[in-house]
Parts: structure tokens; sequence; C-alpha cells
């Protein structure tokens, strides 16, 4: 078989496949064998009537249209990988000799990913937050970890937010009593929004004895019945208020492994300075990831950016279902009209496309490569995730050709890191920033460290 590649406008390219006559007439046997299987000749069982008795009685124009048929698709496909075709679309394929007698000839016009041409990307400037921790964050840390270990005590103040109050409520629409909005000494945190809309702004300003009367709409975890205005009526037996422990080394001892505050505010400063500098480094990523996404100067290929779309939007879609909703209600819940989440969502899309085409082009440009320890060190991490032997994955891989597409994502991984290492992470002011971690962390060790945890709980959580 004879290849020849012919650049054209629009990152397309003609790919002119020459198959011979003894090449394509396997095929053809193949096709035989096939319609010997899907007809019936008398005297011979199905799949056993030899070819010249076939093409005696169907003629040989039919062995060859499915002969056609069924190895171009293959001859496509092996040309494409002799000539090493990064291709992204589906080709246009015109037979030009052989549909009726002879060589075969065809032309593919397929699209392929277009390489891009990189300057100055290996010293990026990029700017972020500095990780700077303050006093105020410290004695925030502080204080929370103080709350979890405050008392609550009889109060005759007005009841405000963060305030306790043993209640009787009783919530009913007409005459029907709705048990899962009524208790007996209840004791409710005023500000939580733990009940109804409503409760809390009645709440606030009262004092034990006070009887509240007010309605309010049913929460939707009533189902069919959200939305169904409720009466409330609400006696305030008693109120209390959280009493925080002094902030001293007694406190300190009791609730940390340290023996004084001193040294648990130091360890807290030390934790909020590591998570700092781990949020930085992810900044730092995205950002070096726009940096060399802006130095990609071409028009993207529509077709990369609609693959791209899909699966942001499917994996958006996985992560809604999860909180049991959909795209329309979220929509609905933001205030975002489609339109605009489609534009956004395309904005995004392209903005990976040329962030990928630019690492590809760090990766030729810098002779990258994945060795098989890299991609056997991956096939692992993916067979843990997976819960699944790693001879297996590689089988599965290998099958559905994935093994290269592996591979080339780990040599974009490195070519990422490449440029984060040759790259200048300033403040706002533009000071460097020294984002090394200390010896004994990570980044994957401080994966626990989300913005949702404290960094000392994140830390007791991880030893726990």
């Amino acid at each position: 078989m004879e290849t020849t590649v012919e650049p054209l406008e629009g990152n397309k390219v003609r790919l002119h496949v020459a198959v011979t006559d003894e090449e394509f007439d396997q095929a053809i046997d193949s096709a035989f064998r096939k319609l010997a299987r899907q007809v019936k000749i008398p005297g011979f069982r199905p799949g056993k009537a030899p070819r010249r008795i076939l093409e005696a009685r169907l003629g040989s124009d039919v062995a060859r249209e499915q002969a056609l048929q069924d190895a171009l698709p293959g001859y496509y496909a092996e040309a494409v990988e002799t000539r090493g075709l990064d291709t992204i679309a589906p080709p246009e394929i015109d037979i030009t000799a052989g549909a009726e007698s002879g060589p075969v000839e065809f032309d593919a016009v397929v699209e392929v990913r277009p390489t891009v041409e990189l300057k100055d990307y290996d010293a990026l400037r990029v700017e972020v937050p500095a990780p700077d921790v303050s006093d105020d964050a410290v004695e925030a840390q502080v204080d929370s970890l103080r709350e979890r270990f405050a008392d609550l005590e009889d109060s005759a103040r007005p009841l405000q937010d963060g305030d306790f109050a043993s209640i009787d409520i009783k919530g009913y629409v007409h005459d029907e009593v709705i048990d899962a909005l009524s208790a007996t000494d209840l004791l409710y945190e005023v500000g939580s929004g733990l009940v109804v809309d409503g409760l809390d702004a009645e709440l606030r300003g009262k004092r034990p004895g006070d009887i509240l009367k007010f309605t309010a709409a049913l929460p939707e975890r009533f189902g069919e019945r959200a939305g169904e205005e409720v009466a409330f009526q609400v006696l305030v037996k008693e109120t209390k208020q959280k009493v925080l422990p002094d902030a001293d080394d007694e406190w300190a001892s009791e609730a940390s492994e340290f023996d004084t505050i001193a040294e648990l505010r130091d360890d807290i400063r030390k934790r909020l300075e590591l998570f700092g500098r781990v949020q930085a480094r992810a900044a730092v990523r995205e950002k070096v990831l726009d940096a060399v996404a802006d130095k990609v100067d071409i028009e993207v290929p529509d077709v990369l950016v609609r693959e791209e779309m899909e699966r942001r939007l499917h994996d958006f879609m996985h992560r809604l279902e999860h909180q049991g909703l959909t795209i329309p209600q979220y929509l609905e819940a933001t205030g975002q009209a489609q339109e605009t989440f489609i534009a956004g969502l395309r904005d995004g899309s392209t903005r990976a496309v040329k962030a990928d085409l630019a690492l590809r082009a760090v990766v030729a440009r810098e002779g990258i490569e994945a060795s098989d320890d890299e991609v056997d060190a991956e096939i692992t991490t993916i067979a843990g995730q997976m819960g699944q032997k790693p001879d297996k994955v590689r089988r599965d891989l290998d099958r559905r050709g994935a093994l290269e597409a592996l591979r080339s994502e780990i040599t974009r991984g490195k070519a990422l890191q490449f440029l984060i290492d040759h790259a200048t992470a300033v403040d706002e002011e533009g000071r460097p920033l020294d984002l090394t971690l200390p010896d004994a962390a990570s980044d994957s060790e401080t994966t626990d460290l989300t913005a949702e945890d404290t960094p000392h709980e994140a830390h007791e959580e991880h030893e726990a």
C-alpha cells in the first residue's frame, strides 16, 4: 500500500492511498466468506460455499462492493498511522480508481490537529495573591476552635444570631398538624435557618415567655407540597448564649496537643502558611495555562472546541446529578440565561483547546517523552482509583487503542510542569514569591486542606 499526503487549507490534508491488486484480492476473499454466511447455496452448509461458486451465483460486483465497504476504513487507519497524522475529525473518502476493477485508489480529506509555534514560553511571569498570614487570620482559627469548646449558659438578653432558644413549635395547615415541623423542647440555634424561612427573623430580639405566630412556605423537602403556606405557633421557653473558653494555656492543653496557647497559635500559623502556598501553587498552575494559551494566536478548529464543550458539559451534568439537580434547575437557581451559560462554556473550552495545543508544542520543542515506567505508574494509579488490577486496566487501554493517548497525556503533564518550573510567580506588587513547600509536605499530602476545612481541623482529620 502506497500513501502520499498533500496539505490543504484549514488544517486539512489530502491522504492518497493506493492498494495493489494482490492486497485488495485478500479483502475480496474476506467479503466472499462474509457473503457465504449470509446466503444459502444448495449443497453447501452456511459459510462453506467456495468463492468460485459464490462468484458464479452472485457475480463479482457484489463481493467487490462489500470488500470496498469493509476494507477501506482499515486501509485508511493504517495509512493515518503510517503517516503519523493526528486526525481530529472523520474523513471524506472518495474512491478514485478500482471501484469496478483493478487496483484500488482513494483520497481521504481529513482535518488534522494544528501545530503552533510558541515564543518566550520558558520565562512566563504570572501574578498570584501572596500567601501571607495575618494575625487576624490566626485569631479567627483560634476562635473557631474555641467555638467547638463553648458552653451554653442561660441568658437574659434578647435573642441574637448564635444564641440558642429552647422552644415548643407547632406547624399546621388548617387543622392538620405537620409533624415534621412540630417539636417540644427543641434547642434551636438562631440564624441557622434549619426549620423554615422566617423562624430566625421571628426569634431575633425575643425573650423567654414570648409567643410567636407567623406563616411560612413549606420547604422543598416536602416535595409536591413545597411552597404551601403553613401557620406556626412558637413558645420561647429558655434562651441561652454560647460562652467561649479563654484562649489561655490551660484551654490550649485541653483542646490540642500543645501545652501553651503560643504553641497552638504558632502551629496554626504554619498550617495557614502551608495552606496558602498550596493554594498559590494551584493558582500558578492555572495562570501558567492561561499565559501559554494567550501565546496561541491561531483560530482553533471548531471540532476541538465542540469536543471539549461536550466533555465539560458531561462532567458538569454528572456533578449536578450527585446533587439531585438538572441544568435547567441550576440556571434558575443562579439566575443565569442559557445563552450566557453556553457562551461561557464555549469560551472556557476554547481556552482549554489553546492551552492543549500550546502544551503539545512544548512537548515537541523540548523533546519531552513519557517513559515506560511513567506509563506503568499512571496505569497503577488509574487501577487504584477504579479498584481494578493494573494488568486489566492496561489490557482495556490497549484494546481501545488508548495507550498512546495516555502516554501523550503524561507528556503534556510534564510539559506543564516544565512551564511552571521555568515561570516566575509574583505578588500583586510584582515581588517574586517563594512557593516551595516544606520538606515534610507535598501537594499530594495537602489535598485535604480545602477551602471548607480549617487548616488545624484538616490536619486532625488526616492524622485520625
